[in-house]
């Protein structure tokens, strides 16, 4: 269960620590490498997750949580673990994410409607990611989760065309 503010600790404020710490993975090899390395001591790591921590004023919890990965040689996992704790946060804020799919990019206030309308349909908070695929000649599809919802012009086409292949 995550952890919440009613238990001393902001959820957000967790999730971006571990979004933080994982982008400090990525962005620095020569950390990651000491960090991931079987050779280095865990109890070192442990000290050195510790400091970087604290630099970053990251939370106690975040603090301890990063610490006790380390000592247990588990620090590859954060960044999947900080993908689990933003998706558990988005859930419990009744936010969902959509990927959309256009032929032609999409503005501001089209991306907005379109956000407006899937919260509709899903009763719930819709951030959209937009991309651009021409091959959609046009209309949208919008992904959320496993769900889609497909209202391009390929898929009318398609349709169309089984329709005309059974009537004939």
């Amino acid at each position: 269960m995550l952890v919440d503010s009613a238990h001393g600790t902001d959820p957000g404020r967790l999730s971006a620590d571990l979004d933080a710490f994982a982008a400090l993975l990525r962005e620095r090899p020569e950390l990651s490498r000491v960090l991931l390395s079987p050779a280095v001591d865990p109890m070192r790591k442990a000290d050195a997750v510790r400091a970087v921590a604290a630099r970053a004023d990251f939370t106690p919890v975040a603090g301890a949580l990063l610490a006790r990965l380390a000592e247990r040689g588990q620090l590859a996992a954060v960044p999947a673990l900080a993908e689990a704790v933003r998706a558990r946060l988005l859930e419990r804020r009744n936010i969902v994410s959509a990927e959309v799919t256009t032929a032609v990019p999409l503005s501001a206030e089209e991306t907005s409607v379109i956000a407006r309308r899937l919260g509709e349909v899903t009763g719930k908070d819709v951030r959209v990611s937009a991309r651009v695929d021409p091959a959609i000649i046009g209309g949208v599809v919008a992904r959320i989760g496993s769900r889609v919802y497909d209202g391009s012009i390929t898929r009318r086409l398609a349709r169309l065309r089984q329709k005309f292949v059974e009537n004939v």
